[in-house]
C-alpha cells in the first residue's frame, strides 16, 4: 500500500489556474502509475488525467485535453496535475490515485490506492 496526500485545491475565478499535487509515500513510486480523479457533488468519480510509470505515455479526458498537464517527479515522489484556462464545470473535488503496473489505467475501480481529495472551486 502506498498513502497518498493531495494539495493545492482552492477557489479561483474562471480563467484561472491552480497546480495539484500529490505526494506519495510507503511504497517505490515509480513501480506506480498515477492517475487523477474528479468528482462533482451527485456525480461519479471521472477520470481526468493519468501518467505511466515513466511519463512516455499520458491520457486526458476530453473535456481537459489542452487545458490541464498531468507530470510526474519520481525523485520526489509527486504527481502534478497544472489545471489552466478553469471553466466553473471543473468545480469537483479532485483524487489522486495510484496503481501498481506499468501502463495507465482509466478506470477508478482499476486503482486501489487513493488520497482524500483537494477541492476546486471556479467561480464564473
Amino acid at each position: 500500500q502506498v498513502q497518498l496526500v493531495e494539495s493545492g485545491g482552492g477557489l479561483v475565478q474562471a480563467g484561472g489556474s491552480l497546480r495539484l499535487s500529490c505526494a506519495v509515500s510507503g511504497r517505490t513510486f515509480n513501480n506506480y502509475v498515477m492517475g487523477w480523479f474528479r468528482q462533482a457533488p451527485g456525480k461519479e468519480r471521472d477520470i481526468v488525467a493519468a501518467i505511466s510509470r515513466s511519463s512516455r505515455s499520458t491520457y486526458y479526458a476530453d473535456s481537459v485535453k489542452g487545458r490541464f498537464t498531468i507530470s510526474r517527479d519520481n525523485a520526489k515522489n509527486t504527481v502534478y496535475l497544472q489545471m489552466n484556462s478553469l471553466k466553473p464545470e471543473d468545480t469537483a473535488l479532485y483524487y489522486c490515485a495510484a496503481r501498481f503496473g506499468t501502463f495507465y489505467r482509466t478506470a477508478a475501480d482499476d486503482y486501489d490506492n487513493w488520497g482524500q481529495g483537494t477541492q476546486v472551486t471556479v467561480s464564473s
